[in-house]
């Protein structure tokens, strides 16, 4: 029998790696060390964690009542990718009447906006978080430390206990606690119209300007050196339809992960403070490995991930491995304190046979990270963030359709 390659064995869109179930992170210390620790992997051994991380989930309604909203219900989605893997669909919050947000509650009392709300929820996380990498980027000599805060958007997704109810809980508090049983998975492939939306109607609504349009290729090696680490090459295509390495750097570790379920919304949201390595220090014959695994890739857009390596060939010596490819065609905005990147991505995982193609938005916070590296006070950094979410509230939280694909 001809041999099948990979790719090849696999068509259907699978599995995503991106989403992490939160309960399999473990709860981790908030002090400050005077030295880096060694990053925490994940169990599925892609998304890797700060020892000292911050992770946590919380809802947020269009009020701070603090009532569960008699509208909202947990209600089975369609997700081939969770199916395949649980053995049943996911559970998302879902409000059957959205309504819009007002600022006074039936008793005449002023009540704090949502966005407002979730500052005060984050703001100390996120100053702690921070000190713990400034320390890190001001103590690493050996690689370029970049901090980078953003906002994904998508919805909360619930599995694990398909008996658990919210019938009959009156407060978030009570709704929170009984979530809390599950597992939780922030998904961000979004809507094809939601994309839509967010190019023709919110790009010139929030004042960011076209930057630039990419095609990229990202090859993800593992390193038999590098136990807790995987290896990102970016990659570019030539003219004569090869790929050309431009960017080494080490995967992205987190170091705050927070998801807010937003009530009154119909997309849920996800602050995440991250940190890249970008490799410096390689020597010529680890380049050299490098740069032969890129050159005997092969492009074919038949395939998930758009690459393949003949039979092989995806390896360089007992050291490097090809574990994964990301094709990802994207359009980046911004403005002095934001980038916004809206990209459809295409993924495929060697190790587990699986593959995926999505929409995503990124939104990086660059006002706010500015703040927090030029030692901002407290007060300075908190209206910037208050200003931030409220931007993020009235212009990326909702989709006329459905938020999922």
């Amino acid at each position: 029998m001809a041999y099948i390659p990979p790719h090849k064995r696999h068509s259907k869109i699978l599995e995503k790696s991106s989403p992490t179930p939160e309960l399999l992170v473990p709860r981790f210390k908030r002090d400050i060390k005077l030295n880096p620790a060694k990053p925490n992997i994940e169990r599925s051994g892609k998304i890797i964690y700060a020892n000292n991380a911050i992770s946590r989930w919380f809802m947020v309604g269009s009020t701070e009542a603090d009532q569960f909203p008699a509208s909202v219900h947990l209600e089975p989605v369609s997700l081939e990718a969770f199916e395949q893997r649980t053995g049943g669909k996911p559970l998302a919050l879902i409000n059957s009447h959205l309504m819009k947000e007002e600022s006074n509650d039936p008793r005449g009392i002023i009540l704090r906006p949502p966005w407002a709300s979730i500052s005060g929820k984050v703001l100390q996380d996120l100053l702690s978080t921070f000190k713990i990498v400034k320390n890190e980027m001001d103590f690493d000599e050996l690689e370029v430390i970049k901090p980078t805060l953003v906002a994904r958007f998508g919805k909360v997704l619930f599995h694990g206990s398909p008996s658990v109810s919210l019938e009959n809980i009156k407060e978030i508090e009570a709704a929170e606690a009984t979530l809390g049983q599950l597992k939780r998975t922030f998904y961000t492939s979004v809507s094809t119209s939601y994309m839509e939306n967010i190019v023709d109607v919110v790009v010139p609504e929030i004042g960011v300007d076209f930057e630039d349009e990419k095609d990229i290729y990202h090859v993800k090696l593992s390193d038999r050196t590098r136990k807790d680490a995987t290896i990102s090459c970016k990659c570019s295509v030539t003219n004569d339809k090869r790929l050309e390495l431009y960017k080494v750097e080490l995967n992205q570790i987190r170091n705050m992960v927070i998801d807010v379920s937003c009530l009154e919304k119909n997309m849920d949201l996800r602050l995440m403070l991250c940190t890249k390595r970008i490799l410096t220090s390689l020597i010529d014959d680890e380049m050299h490995s490098i740069r032969d695994l890129i050159n005997s890739a092969v492009l074919d857009t038949d395939v998930k991930g758009g690459l393949r390596w003949p039979l092989g060939k995806a390896s360089s010596g007992d050291r490097y491995s090809v574990v994964g490819v990301w094709h990802t065609i994207s359009k980046a905005y911004k403005s002095p304190s934001l980038r916004l990147k809206v990209r459809s991505a295409d993924r495929y995982d060697f190790q587990t046979s699986r593959g995926e193609s999505t929409n995503e938005i990124v939104l990086k916070l660059k006002g706010i990270l500015s703040e927090l590296q030029e030692d901002k006070l407290q007060g300075s950094v908190s209206l910037t963030l208050e200003d931030t979410l409220k931007l993020i509230w009235d212009h990326f939280l909702s989709d006329e359709h459905s938020p999922l694909p």
